[in-house]
């Protein structure tokens, strides 16, 4: 495919799944994959830094009152309340990457990637460049078992974890792929294909 083709085509991936289904690390393998090629969206939250976490970089990090001002603006591609805390992605951010012909790829809940696809329809440019997979466990179980095998959360946060993915996997066929996650091989050159196929439209 030729450059000027690339750029009249972006791509705005859109990766969603339930907690502990390895999404963030197929995000982050397509993105040291093609350095120059994908631009990951930076999050905006009113979280607290975590250590060794650089704004800008990781997130970035507002107050309460910047963030709601950002939402009364229409800042926002999506946003959404998890638990005392706002995340949110701009627009500004995702369009000037795509208007300059860099794809732009997007890690978000079922609920953001409902957003954006509800703004694609009234929007032709966001329209052509939206591609959505879902990341599918291959069952509950095992799903499960990687949340508990982080040893990040608590027994508690776990099966809270495992209530909310319980709905999220309802929500599968909204998206345009669906991927029973294997092994992180697997589910790399799967979310690759969808990637290099998405590419080639146009």
């Amino acid at each position: 495919m030729t450059d000027k083709a690339h750029n009249l085509s972006p791509v705005l991936l859109v990766i969603s799944g339930p907690a502990g289904v390895g999404k963030t690390t197929l995000c982050e393998r397509l993105t040291e994959r093609f350095p120059d090629e994908i631009s990951r969206a930076v999050t905006c939250t009113t979280r607290p830094p975590r250590a060794n976490e650089e704004n800008g970089r990781d997130y970035f990090f507002l107050s309460r009152d910047e963030f709601e001002r950002g939402i009364a603006n229409g800042d926002f591609l999506e946003y959404a309340r998890v638990h005392t805390n706002l995340y949110g992605v701009r627009h500004a951010q995702v369009r000037d990457c795509l208007n300059a012909g860099k794809n732009v790829l997007l890690n978000l809940d079922v609920q953001g990637a409902a957003t954006v696809r509800k703004l694609a329809q009234a929007d032709p440019f966001l329209q052509k460049a939206l591609v959505s997979v879902f990341i599918m466990p291959k069952c509950i179980d095992e799903l499960r078992c990687r949340l508990a095998g982080r040893g990040t959360d608590a027994p508690d946060e776990v099966e809270r974890r495992m209530c909310v993915a319980q709905t999220e996997m309802c929500r599968c066929d909204e998206y345009d792929y669906c991927i029973v996650s294997g092994s992180r091989e697997e589910d790399f050159a799967k979310i690759l294909e969808i990637y290099e196929s998405a590419k080639a439209r146009a």
